[in-house]
């Protein structure tokens, strides 16, 4: 089900990720720019930053869905498996902040809490999932689970062609026996 949710099992191409990507930037703004203005002009006072907290928060907690969603997607279109590939990166993510946090020196600054490879990888992954070309439609991306097996042949209409092909086939092998 997350699969259909996040876009775990779509596709999205190039052209289509990087409208996509600028579309949801120019949209996430004007929200923004829409609940920051109506807290000072909707009312006689404006609001406090306490009050308009939660619509920013949700639209925040939009913006990583949906982002998140979309560079599912292109990973999959690649041909990468999203499902490993995400974990990963959000794995080297917070290795990235502990190493900046307990290396100061390390870090890009006394406000970031990243370090320059850190950077350097989201960099050439946000271009990767921008100018890498597609995978193959066809192509079906691993699983983990059983391994595709070969359909048996139909089997002769006599009983005893029967009984011999199910003797031979345990005695090649191919009674349980994984290659």
């Amino acid at each position: 089900m997350l699969g259909f949710l996040f876009g775990l099992n779509a596709r999205i191409g190039r052209l289509h990720f990087f409208l996509s990507s600028i579309v949801l930037a120019i949209v996430m703004t004007v929200l923004i720019f829409g609940i920051v203005m109506s807290a000072y002009h909707g009312s006689r006072t404006p609001l406090s930053v306490g009050e308009i907290k939660w619509p920013l928060i949700v639209i925040f907690v939009m913006f990583g869905l949906i982002t998140f969603t979309l560079q599912s997607m292109r990973i999959r279109d690649i041909g990468w498996d999203p499902v490993c590939v995400i974990p990963g990166w959000f794995a080297f993510i917070i290795v990235d902040k502990v190493v900046a946090t307990k290396f100061p020196a390390w870090s890009l600054g006394a406000e970031h809490h990243g370090t320059m490879v850190g950077a350097l990888i989201n960099f050439g992954l946000m271009l990767a999932l921008t100018f890498w070309p597609s995978g193959e439609f066809n192509e079906q991306p691993p699983t983990f689970g059983a391994p595709s097996q070969r359909p048996d042949t139909p089997p002769r209409l006599g009983a005893g062609a029967l009984t011999a092909d199910r003797i031979t086939r345990v005695a090649n092998g191919g009674f349980g026996r994984r290659a």
